[in-house]
């Protein structure tokens, strides 16, 4: 689908977001989740949510992913496939590694042989070769997030919706996977959807940060991040524009609290 950036420039939109509102309840005990959100994402960006907690990022992946139905406005992905990848990495206890990563496969009706190879394959991508076998009880917790990517890239997704999914792990694990991800959304071509908390890891990734207001959800600023890749955490560009974004995001909630 082709739309009309700033500057009169046709560009093709991989998931496109016009004044989408999401409703929960009706009457009295209505609750308006996000009002009005606007939002285009081009293939290959690496576009971060970002804001406080309850100001409905995760909705609006959900809406994104089809898991929920938007109450109006218009959302269009021109059917292309998405997969979703959540805080915890949600793998299935008693099935191994590999067995895990192969679900997506056994559902587009691959054999068991050309699933275990595919499954192989994508397990090198995120860098767990020799683990094929291992049940999930047996891997840390960053290597769990790994087959969780795994098993989201074995969708043939075009578009990667990604909620929070290192909130849980340690500073220096959630570091080197900023790394991996990287690597893998540059390797595999990814468009990705990124919902964070964390002011310095939505700089630290993305191409661009939207910082949503509190309840209800509205796009109030959209931050272009143009330090040059690979970036550090830590470096002082990083840092220097995630203060820059954490005074709007203070002052957003300041507002809502006064």
């Amino acid at each position: 689908m082709s739309i009309l950036d700033t500057t009169g420039v046709r560009t093709d939109a991989v998931v496109r977001i016009e004044n989408v509102s999401k409703t929960y309840g009706s009457g009295s005990n209505a609750l308006l989740a996000l009002d009005r959100v606007s939002l285009d994402v081009q293939k290959g960006e690496f576009v971060c949510l970002l804001g406080a907690s309850g100001c409905g990022k995760s909705t609006l992946l959900s809406l994104v992913a089809g898991l929920d139905q938007i109450s109006s406005g218009t959302l269009e992905i021109g059917g292309r496939k998405v997969a979703l990848m959540f805080q915890e990495a949600a793998l299935f206890p008693w099935l191994s590694v590999a067995g895990n990563v192969e679900l997506p496969l056994r559902l587009q009706g691959l054999g068991k042989a050309e699933r275990r190879k595919r499954a192989e394959e994508l397990l090198e991508v995120v860098r767990l070769n020799g683990f094929a076998d291992k049940r999930p009880h047996e891997l840390s917790g960053g290597m769990r997030q790994r087959v969780a990517l795994a098993r989201a890239l074995a969708q043939n997704a075009d578009v990667l919706l990604m909620d929070e999914p290192f909130g849980a792990l340690d500073a220096m694990t959630r570091d080197i996977l900023h790394d991996e991800l990287e690597r893998v959304w540059r390797e595999q071509n990814l468009t990705v959807l990124f919902v964070t908390h964390n002011v310095r890891e939505a700089v630290r990734l993305g191409d661009r940060v939207i910082l949503l207001s509190s309840r209800p959800g509205r796009v109030i600023e959209d931050f272009p991040i143009q330090h040059a890749r690979p970036r550090r955490i830590d470096s002082p560009e990083v840092s220097g524009q995630a203060a820059e974004i954490t005074d709007r995001l203070r002052a957003e909630v300041a507002r809502h609290a006064s």
